[in-house]
């Protein structure tokens, strides 16, 4: 297995001083506040024992109603299993794979849980500036599952509702397997969107609290699984989680505050707009729809992503992912835009320093 470089990145930062961290994807912002009123709750009334495998059922009927509330769509509790993160619930999720495709760039971690699982793995590759899967390669593509990410980590790219729909056709008429990474659902900043779910019941659909709702370090993710894989899915469960950690699940309980994360996506909004402005002349840079990260071209001054990540974090002290952590991408460094307007503007100046601008 291939290391998740980013976490290198981000424990060889660890040795400078005054660095300003654009590499993890993990939000600043604090949670809503009733998150830590409800945690403190719990631990309070000792709430610290093992839940059923699935997760606390009220919490379960709390995103059952967040799908009602916010797609319009009908999520049966029982089909809800709260995991340790979304890691979990992909390990889960890829036992019932054999092949699976993905566009590319993506998210490191699925090549890598498919090689532990023993699975194939498919890149397909898109391309600037809209990074939108193309139907004719998927048919032209042999494989069982189709993984897709909407935002999509790195590049932000949204898939429209239209274009959604046609995939989880698809994937209906051509027996496929859908997997839907949706944990950056709520940070979509113009375009209009919804889940894989409102066009295709039988998706596998993958969410959690880590971006949107701000709580990365309570490790609290969910996977909604169709009719037919859920007491499979609960049977891996109960041997890979026994349970998600249970003064976690009581704090989401608080997390699904709608005027307060409405707040967080304009946060967002301002610093993607910050920061794209100022960095769109120079590097080339598909404007993202959502997430919080840039994916930019190096091309005019490095074919070494991460040489050119580590002498950024070295000489300028501004710390970057390099693009080849999510596949060939020497040319690419992804920046995260998860330090407010302040440390954004800092950053700049250094980068543009480093690159004698």
């Amino acid at each position: 297995m291939k290391p998740f470089i980013v976490m290198d990145i981000v424990k060889e930062a660890q040795k400078y001083e005054d660095v300003i961290h654009l590499e993890i994807g993990e939000p600043d912002i604090l949670p809503s506040p009733e998150i830590k009123n409800t945690a403190l709750k719990a631990v309070q009334e000792n709430k610290f024992f093992y839940t059923e495998s699935k997760g606390l059922k009220n919490l379960r009927e709390k995103i059952a109603n967040h799908y009602k509330n916010f797609y319009n769509v009908d999520v049966n509790p029982e089909n809800i299993i709260i995991t340790t993160g979304t890691s979990t619930a992909f390990l889960i999720a890829f036992y019932f794979t054999k092949t699976i495709a993905t566009p590319t760039p993506g998210y490191p971690c699925y090549k890598n849980f498919a090689e532990l699982e023993n699975k194939k793995f498919i890149n397909i590759p898109t391309s600037f500036p809209d990074y939108q899967i193309n139907l004719e390669k998927l048919k032209s593509t042999e494989f069982d599952t189709l993984m897709i990410s909407s935002p999509n980590n790195p590049t932000g790219t949204v898939i429209n509702s239209e274009n959604l729909k046609q995939i989880c056709n698809f994937c209906k008429n051509n027996d496929k397997l859908l997997i839907s990474d949706e944990l950056y659902h709520g940070l979509v900043y113009e375009k209009e969107y919804t889940t894989a779910l409102k066009f295709n019941k039988n998706a596998i659909v993958i969410n959690g609290f880590s971006k949107y709702f701000c709580m990365p370090g309570f490790r609290i993710g969910w996977i909604i699984l169709p009719d037919n894989l859920v007491r499979t899915a609960e049977i891996i469960a109960q041997n890979i989680l026994i349970s998600a950690p249970t003064i976690s699940q009581y704090a989401a309980l608080s997390a699904f505050d709608y005027k307060y994360l409405e707040k967080t996506k304009k946060e967002f909004k301002k610093r993607r707009d910050f920061l794209y402005n100022e960095l769109k002349n120079i590097f080339n840079i598909a404007k993202p729809d959502g997430a919080f990260y840039l994916w930019c071209d190096i091309s005019k001054y490095s074919n070494n992503s991460f040489d050119f990540a580590n002498r950024l974090l070295k000489v300028a002290k501004v710390a970057v992912t390099p693009g080849i952590d999510f596949g060939d991408f020497n040319n690419y460094i992804r920046i995260a835009y998860t330090k407010d307007i302040k440390d954004l503007e800092i950053a700049v100046k250094r980068i543009k320093n480093f690159l004698k601008i």
